[in-house]
């Protein structure tokens, strides 16, 4: 195989929807298409129902990359659309729970700290893509801190407070410890991706510095 031949091998598997169309990424098309699935049904007060779509959101979360990996169906699409599909779950859970919980100041802290963290997180996404890189996967803590996210505030909304599936059943203070631990958590995740920006935009400088 001539050189030539290898770099445009290479320059179309590096496409963006290069084999884009996977059971992976159509789980992450489904829990973007839940999204306001749950919302209208949490405001509509069917809190059960939604508390249940926000499990099968989850699960999808939890099996496409599984999937992936197990059958080889990672793609660059995916490894964009997997985060993308987490922030706007998130983004929505949070945006709920601020709804519900309003009236409680340091709920209301928290959760305003998580849409801080998920801004910060799409500023640096939208800073790479301009620089023509893309956001790298997630690490094993970001994992650890979606999984642990969902967990917890489906249990929020399924059994917390007066609107919820099953009323009352958690105390308020689980409640703040399970939302303090999961902010810790989305946190750490965040750092976690830190040397992985720098170095990207460590890498294209030297790139670009080089080509002049």
């Amino acid at each position: 195989m001539s050189e030539e031949v290898k770099n445009t091998e290479e320059k179309v598997e590096d496409k963006l929807f290069y084999n884009w169309n996977t059971i992976p990424n159509w789980l992450c098309f489904l829990r973007i298409a839940l999204i306001p699935v749950f919302s209208v049904l949490f405001i509509k007060d069917r809190f059960l129902i939604a508390a249940i779509i926000m499990v099968i959101a989850a699960l999808t979360d939890l099996f496409d990359g599984k999937i992936a990996r197990k059958f080889n169906q990672v793609s660059n699409l995916g490894k964009i659309l997997d985060p993308i599909a987490d922030k706007l779950s998130q983004m929505a859970i949070v945006i709920i729970l601020l709804y519900k919980f309003w009236d409680v100041t340091y709920f209301k802290v928290l959760l305003f700290m998580f849409i801080a963290k998920e801004l910060i997180m799409l500023a640096g996404g939208a800073l790479l893509l301009s620089k023509g890189l893309r956001p790298s996967a997630a690490e094993m803590v970001g994992k650890v801190s979606t999984t642990v996210f969902y967990v917890f505030m489906i249990m929020i909304i399924a059994f917390g407070g007066e609107n919820a599936a099953i009323k009352n059943v958690l105390p308020e203070w689980v409640m703040i410890a399970m939302v303090v631990i999961s902010l810790i958590l989305t946190f750490a995740a965040l750092f976690s991706y830190v040397p992985g920006f720098v170095k990207q935009i460590k890498e294209k400088k030297k790139f670009l510095d080089r080509d002049e």
